[in-house]
């Protein structure tokens, strides 16, 4: 069984660099190579592997690899699980901004009948 709490921390940590995110939205389009991922980015192809393995570490990234040439695509599996933690907790926000906006209407209605 996978330890969502654990893959959740390793996600958003992950999500939490601009560089990882861009990486991310360049695959979004499709899968790449680790060269073609780097180039738009002013760092060596070392840092940009160090990224690539936060992002495969956190189940975001899958590695494909065809001799000496690493291929990179997104993991739809690992969006789903922080996906669905989002919209738990965004139902949960919705209900309490909910039942505060209810509040205040009672509020300003016992004040307007005062």
């Amino acid at each position: 069984m996978v330890n969502h709490e654990a893959q959740l921390t390793l996600i958003f940590s992950a999500l939490g660099d601009p560089t990882r995110r861009r990486i991310l939205e360049m695959l979004a389009e499709g899968e790449r190579r680790v060269s073609e991922l780097a180039r738009p980015f002013r760092m060596s192809l070392p840092a940009i592997s160090k990224h690539l393995q936060v992002l495969e570490r956190a189940g975001l990234l899958i590695r494909r690899k065809s001799g000496r040439v690493h291929r990179m695509r997104t993991n739809p599996q690992a969006v789903r699980v922080a996906r669905q933690w989002i919209e738990q907790y965004a139902q949960y926000w919705e209900q309490q901004f909910d039942a505060l906006d209810q509040f205040l209407e009672h509020q300003e209605k016992k004040e307007s009948e005062s």
